[in-house]
């Protein structure tokens, strides 16, 4: 896709940020073999011992790329904290050193001194940054403060502007970018968990530059440089893009990028699926518009609750009172599905005869009830249990099953028993939410996926007992899902494929 940035066509900028040389050489050479443009935090090398060196090793280095010099002092979220001189000074020896591009907050301007900034910007081409870590801007001020700080580089001689303000919200993030919108050269950043997407789709919306961090994230939201490329290929997204995504809080644990990105790219569609960090769904729903989003999927907490904000409904879905997949139709009316459904079906009817076997199903939201009614439909017997007794009663009598106590569960008998709560999900792997005493049964399906083997799992294996992991549901209800969305059958083996690398890569990590 062609660009019109003044960076060059690799508008996706990589972050190296190390607190010595050797391993900010590292992190550089990693970098320049995913893009050609990668910001260099000098101010997280923790001397200048350390910059001395990192720059004398970046003059031999024979690469043809652009290099953003930064030294950001801490009352601007750097890590510099010496004077004002010397930090100019540093990015001075960076241009020396073959860097392109300084970038210089705005706090600096009222504190250097004009003749010396002058000096120095003749050697390179320059940014002027603005960083808001605090409570996020209204519309309104974030456009007066965009207009100003603009103004002002553009006075000075600066070649980009760059702003980045923190969003507690899908609205903030969206301010953040159209406040930017139609700005010469200039960066938009929003920062923060509920900005995630709107990093992603920064380069769509007119930003011209995407930063991305080569290893510890160097402000909040931040995405992996090798995810910001080959993950969510935030540098290839335009206008035609059609834009799908996960919703749910926490969201950090989906691998549904992984799984339904794939789809996209071995079908060759334009289209990208992405992760929001919805808290208010109101928020989320405000943003379908506005961001093009096409279709959805819902986990935790909000399965129930987005029904009410449905035009329509699935019988089935309406039946068992939770959504899992959404449809955005033209006309900007929204449908549910529950595929949950099906992935339990598939997953369980491979290991055990459905019909005639009593199940217990451990839980009673929005996931168990998708559990319940797929068993009930396929002719077994179901027994509740649940932290609350009157949910689980609720649901006993929704599909004419029955509730147990949790005291009964060490002389009860199951052919199988689900896990349909998130107890055990990562990050906190080490809990569980059946002890093994109470584990009577001839198979266990947690649907929990990560991890793919959870203390759970563990717990059965050790007793002998069949396992299936949540990784089997999640597989069946996401493939369902892109077949909605995409009205064809989906490549399986390679949505498939990339879940399992994925896993595989998160869990080597994990023991390192």
């Amino acid at each position: 896709m062609a660009s019109s940035s003044p960076f060059g066509n690799d508008r996706i900028c990589g972050v190296v940020a190390a607190t010595d040389a050797r391993e900010a050489m590292r992190q550089l050479r990693r970098a320049l073999e995913m893009t050609r443009t990668v910001e260099l935090r000098l101010d997280w090398l923790k001397d200048g011992k350390e910059r001395h060196e990192f720059l004398s090793r970046l003059s031999k280095l024979r690469r043809s790329a652009t290099f953003i010099a930064t030294c950001r002092h801490r009352d601007a979220g750097g890590r510099y904290d010496g004077p004002d001189a010397t930090q100019l000074a540093v990015l001075g020896a960076a241009l020396r050193a073959g860097c392109r591009w300084c970038d210089l907050e705005v706090e600096g301007l009222s504190r250097i001194p004009g003749f010396a900034l002058d000096l120095q910007m003749q050697r390179g081409k320059w940014i002027l940054s603005w960083h808001n870590f605090g409570r996020p801007q209204s519309a309104k001020l974030l456009r007066g403060r965009v207009s100003a700080i603009d103004s002002a580089s553009e006075k000075r001689g600066f070649a980009a502007t760059k702003i980045a303000s923190q969003c507690d919200s899908l609205a903030d993030s969206l301010n953040v970018l159209r406040a930017a919108r139609g700005k010469r050269n200039i960066i938009a950043v929003s920062m923060g968990e509920a900005a995630t997407a709107a990093r992603i789709l920064a380069l769509r919306e007119g930003s011209a530059l995407a930063y991305a961090p080569m290893e510890a994230a160097t402000a909040p939201g931040q995405i992996s440089l090798e995810e910001m490329k080959n993950l969510y290929r935030a540098d290839k997204l335009d206008r035609q893009t059609r834009v799908y995504g996960v919703i749910g809080n926490p969201i950090g644990h989906s691998l549904s990028p992984h799984l339904q990105n794939a789809g996209f790219q071995a079908r060759r569609i334009n289209a990208v699926y992405l992760p929001f960090a919805v808290k208010d769904l109101r928020d989320f729903l405000g943003a379908i518009e506005p961001l093009g989003i096409r279709g959805f999927s819902i986990t935790l907490p909000h399965k129930q609750s987005i029904l009410r904000h449905l035009d329509d409904c699935d019988p089935l879905a309406a039946t068992i009172g939770a959504v899992n997949t959404v449809v955005v139709r033209n006309s900007g009316k929204l449908y549910g599905y529950n595929t949950d459904y099906v992935g339990v079906l598939r997953a369980l009817e491979r290991r055990i005869p459905i019909r005639g076997s009593r199940v217990l199903i451990f839980g009673a939201g929005g996931a168990a009830r998708a559990v319940a009614f797929a068993l009930e439909s396929g002719g077994a017997t179901v027994a509740v249990c649940a932290r609350r007794p009157a949910e689980a009663k609720k649901l006993a009598r929704a599909v004419h099953g029955e509730a147990v106590g949790r005291s009964a569960l060490r002389r009860e008998f199951f052919d199988a028993i689900v896990n349909a709560t998130p107890v055990g999900m990562h990050p906190r792997e080490n809990v569980t939410p059946l002890e093994a005493r109470e584990l009577n049964c001839r198979l266990v399906f947690d649907l929990i996926y990560r991890p793919r083997e959870t203390k759970l799992l563990k717990l059965a294996a050790r007793r002998g007992i069949e396992t299936i992991s949540g990784i089997e549901m999640f597989l069946a209800q996401g493939i369902a899902q892109w077949e909605i969305w995409m009205g064809e059958r989906a490549p399986e083996k390679a949505m498939r494929a990339a879940v399992m690398l994925a896993l595989k890569r998160e869990e080597a990590s994990s023991q390192k």
